[in-house]
């Protein structure tokens, strides 16, 4: 039989079982999120309610995010191919004698000359009368038009001037090199200067003057792609109108100016070189204007959709996270009961607010992934719609759920903090 234990070795074990301290209590990560869960779906409606913020937050980052990526892959089959293939040239006098002419009597060939360049052609308004009035303009016979005549503007224009407008013809023909190069007495009506001319039709050869020159409409110009001024005006060749009322110059019209329409990428590189081709000697007379480059075009168009609507989403975030600490402290009010309860029963501080802390991160979590999901089905929807491509980068989707979770528990700190600060006793009292 065991020999029983001596009188004071009892009493010593009696004694250390007696100044034993209490084990602390633990709050297990799954319990945490098992008493979360029950704590939101005891209150299906707040739930819905307060998750609809974040949800809404996070389908717009989505959404915008989604959308600007697939609309940015559009710029480029979008970008109007007329203004990435237009180049202007300017002549500017200003340091220079106002009555040399800038461009060169053979422009229109040295321009065509460059690389990338499928047409191109000078033009200017001459000064008819001298002064501000717009010229005098009168169709030949006098029931053409009214006899008093239609003011309109005169365009002078070399032929490869129309061919880079696209100038489509309504009646007749355009004027070519030769009418050009032996300085002929023709001329070219927009839609609308034939109307107000009353001329619909130019195989009666029908006449118009211009101050108190006479000249052949050839031509109706019904439309064109670039200068659409052309339709107002009326148009003669560039060497007649010299001959007829002098070069341009200082209180002589307008200053000369080119048009080039170049092959879709070259308008850069034309853009560079024109101004020494035209005048090696003076380049820095001229002002070429290009179209902007479509890769700077589409990032700037992508930074600005971006920046726009991206401060959207953090709006509706920070409308979300408000909602989140509201009702989290309204729920921390309700249940100061239950705080104080579990306070008694040895929950600590901490327990309290890492509890109250995983219900704001779980209704920012379940706001995420709906609203993830709804940004997707909206991002699709439209790509569908409008017959594009839907672009979804992976580092905006998957985030996205944890972008609510953070705003949730970023939402729940000060609840949480008061819910940690209530005392049992003062709790239960309640």
């Amino acid at each position: 039989m065991p020999r029983a234990a001596h009188p004071v070795r009892r009493g010593r074990l009696r004694a250390q079982r007696a100044t034993r301290p209490v084990e602390p209590t633990r709050l297990r990560f799954y319990d945490a999120v098992q008493e979360a869960s029950a704590a939101m779906f005891a209150r299906p409606g707040r739930v819905v309610l307060t998750t609809l913020g974040t949800l809404l937050g996070v389908a717009a980052f989505v959404t915008v995010l989604g959308l600007t990526a697939t609309a940015s892959g559009q710029i480029s089959s979008r970008f109007t191919a007329l203004a990435a293939t237009e180049v202007t040239v300017e002549d500017s006098p200003d340091k220079h004698d106002a009555n040399d002419v800038g461009f060169p009597a053979d422009a229109e060939r040295r321009l065509t000359a460059l690389n990338g360049v499928q047409a191109a052609g000078i033009f200017w308004q001459p000064s008819i009368t001298g002064n501000e009035d717009a010229a005098l303009v009168s169709a030949r016979p006098p029931s053409l038009g009214s006899e008093e005549g239609e003011p309109l503007t005169i365009m002078a224009a070399s032929p490869g001037f129309l061919k880079a407008a696209r100038a489509q013809v309504k009646s007749g023909r355009l004027y070519d090199n030769f009418h050009e190069e032996s300085k002929q007495q023709v001329a070219l009506l927009g839609k609308a200067a034939a109307t107000r001319l009353g001329i619909d039709r130019v195989d009666v050869q029908p006449a118009i003057f211009i101050g108190d020159k006479p000249f052949t409409v050839i031509g109706i110009i019904n439309d064109v792609q670039r200068q659409p001024d052309i339709l107002l005006s009326v148009i003669v060749p560039n060497t007649t109108a010299m001959r007829a009322w002098g070069n341009p110059g200082s209180g002589n019209g307008s200053n000369v100016k080119a048009l080039i329409e170049t092959r879709l990428g070259a308008a850069q590189l034309v853009a560079r070189q024109a101004a020494p081709a035209l005048r090696p000697d003076q380049p820095e007379r001229f002002k070429v204007i290009a179209p902007p480059d479509p890769k700077q075009l589409k990032q700037q168009v992508n930074t600005d959709l971006e920046s726009l609507f991206l401060a959207l989403a953090v709006i509706c975030l920070i409308i979300g996270a408000v909602g989140i600490a509201n009702t989290t402290l309204i729920a921390v009010l309700e249940r100061t009961a239950e705080i104080g309860l579990r306070r008694s029963l040895g929950a600590r501080r901490l327990h309290i607010a890492f509890q109250f802390l995983c219900e704001s991160a779980t209704l920012g979590l379940l706001g995420g992934l709906v609203g993830t999901s709804i940004g997707v089905m909206t991002v699709v929807g439209v790509a569908i719609a409008r017959e594009w491509t839907a672009i979804l980068e992976p580092a905006t989707v998957l985030p996205a759920p944890l972008i609510g979770a953070v705003t949730g528990l970023l939402a729940g700190f000060y609840p949480a903090w008061r819910a940690s600060r209530i005392e049992p006793v003062e709790a239960l009292r309640r």
